[in-house]
């Protein structure tokens, strides 16, 4: 409309113009005014682009909240649900596993039914790591967060998972560290466990990998920034094979898992930690970032309001000057 009404102008102010004397106006005054009227149109035509866009963006920002909160309601009434199946399994597990050891004690000059005893042993055994996955999936999870460096993280999460990186992957594979002096605002119990899913998880998807296998864990410090809160984000990466598209849409569902063993808690219960803390997860593979094969694990925890952002930004140029530390197996 505005560029038929300059147009029409532009026609018009070409012919003499006839001003009655009262008015006071020339032609070259009625040009400045339609030129300052058609600034603050475009100067409000742009506006209206830019609020349009902003209400779009929060409108998904508010989609994304409303979905994450009923997924966290759907999640909780599953974990109820759980809890109490698991607890009603746990009591006769219990007592199963105690009459199998003391079958296996029975008959240990007795070769065959012995070995029959030791499997119910080793099932029982079995059943009641599902049990606890499914206990520790649905119980309420109280953050109690400090102040720990990544590298405190990592060691520990590299020890309680080094029979399982052994068994999945040999004597001959490498593990490198990035990032260990960043300093995490944690539940540092809850932090270690998530990385200790993360870190067996990952090994597994490297079991069959045809190259030395490569687990990199990582940590960075992010500001704030759309609504986000400054963070210090936790990486683990494999050099596997990759997830599926459709893989990664459901990855942290509970009970899903394309492996034929496991109960497909391990990163749904990774998912829960996160979102104790008010932070996020996210999954990607290595090569839609520019990087080689593999998958990566983001465990986002944000820092505290009343945490001094001073801390995020010294870490962060900490992690950028560490060389990293790598060990061999």
């Amino acid at each position: 409309m505005t560029s038929l009404l300059s147009n029409a102008l532009g026609s018009t102010l070409t012919k003499p113009v006839e001003v009655s004397p009262g008015i006071g106006l020339t032609p070259a005054d009625l040009a400045d005014l339609m030129s300052s009227f058609n600034d603050v149109t475009s100067k409000l035509e742009a506006t209206h682009v830019r609020l349009r866009d902003e209400v779009r963006r929060l409108t998904d920002e508010l989609a994304d909240a409303n979905e994450q909160l009923e997924r966290s309601r759907r999640l909780a009434a599953l974990g109820e649900m759980a809890a109490g199946i698991a607890h009603e399994i746990r009591n006769p597990l219990g007592s199963i596993g105690l009459y199998a050891r003391l079958l296996v004690e029975d008959l240990e000059d007795v070769p065959a039914p012995k070995q029959t005893a030791t499997k119910i042993a080793g099932a029982v055994r079995r059943l009641d790591a599902i049990v606890c996955d499914v206990l520790a999936f649905s119980r309420e999870l109280r953050v109690r967060p400090q102040p720990v460096e990544a590298g405190m993280l990592f060691d520990d999460a590299i020890e309680s998972c080094a029979a399982d990186m052994k068994r999945w992957l040999g004597e001959d594979f490498e593990v490198t560290l990035d990032g260990a002096d960043l300093t995490v605002v944690c539940d540092i119990g809850l932090a270690q466990q998530a990385l200790v899913n993360l870190v067996r998880n990952a090994c597994e998807a490297m079991a069959a990998a045809d190259e030395r296998p490569e687990l990199r864990l990582s940590a960075r410090a992010v500001t704030g920034g759309e609504g986000r809160r400054a963070a210090a984000i936790v990486s683990v990466s494999d050099g596997g094979p990759g997830i599926p598209r459709e893989v990664i849409d459901r990855i942290f569902n509970p009970f899903f898992t394309t492996r034929e063993t496991g109960t497909g808690l391990g990163l749904a219960i990774v998912h829960r930690i996160a979102d104790a803390h008010g932070g996020w997860v996210e999954v990607f593979n290595n090569v839609e970032r520019g990087g080689a094969r593999g998958a990566t694990v983001e465990l986002c925890l944000p820092y505290p309001h009343h945490a001094t952002t001073s801390v995020a930004a010294t870490d962060a140029s900490a992690s950028e000057t560490e060389t990293g530390r790598r060990a061999s197996a």
